[in-house]
């Protein structure tokens, strides 16, 4: 299997996050998501915002900062998001946008020359650097949710290999996969090392 981070490989982590998402309770959606402030409903709204604003990124190529959409909180403590889902769509609707976002992103991925770089905050990056980064957002993020709302979610240990070996390049290899990507983004212990308490991946394509 390549180790190169893919278009195919959002489509992949968003198609398998809806369809473990789909399986939650009615009305469980107001709840708090994992160990997260924010409620499943706000968390499935920020990653689907982060999956369009990494398209964005790719779309309009600023090497110096984030492309000026306006950023809003819909209450104190909430995320700050461009896309809001319409809570009259239900549950299905706001999965929709998920799924359109994850889409955008893997079809600028797709579509982006890999010499192209765009500004992030960890480092600007390369059309795989930015499919990593959707791709972590959403695993780790749909673990968040599984927690919220009561669900399994074990993602493939060779889609966490690939976006650990692009993101995380000093984290541990002889560790299970998933379990490391929680760890190096503060959701899990990883036997024989310290506790991650404060944590950014590195963008900046590799040599």
């Amino acid at each position: 299997m390549s180790s190169t981070v893919t278009a195919d490989d959002v489509e992949s982590a968003v198609r398998l996050a809806v369809n473990v998402l789909e399986k939650a309770p009615e009305g469980a959606w107001d709840g708090k998501a994992g160990s997260l402030e924010w409620t499943c409903w706000e968390t499935v709204e920020h990653l689907s915002d982060d999956l369009f604003a990494y398209a964005a990124q790719l779309g309009a190529r600023p090497m110096d900062r984030d492309v000026p959409f306006l950023w809003e909180a819909r209450r104190p403590g909430g995320p700050a998001n461009v896309t809001y889902a319409n809570r009259d769509a239900g549950p299905g609707g706001l999965l929709e946008m998920l799924v359109a976002c994850g889409a955008m992103l893997a079809a600028l991925v797709r579509t982006t020359p890999s010499d192209v770089r765009a500004h992030h905050a960890f480092g600007a990056s390369d059309p795989e650097g930015f499919a990593a980064m959707g791709i972590v957002e959403t695993l780790v993020h749909t673990h968040d949710l599984a927690q919220g709302l009561g669900l399994d979610w074990d993602p493939p240990a060779g889609l966490c290999a690939k976006v650990l070996a692009r993101l995380f390049p000093d984290a541990p290899r002889d560790t299970d996969p998933w379990a490391t990507l929680l760890w190096a983004t503060g959701r899990g212990a990883l036997p024989g090392h310290d506790r991650v308490t404060k944590w950014r991946w590195t963008g900046t394509p590799r040599p």
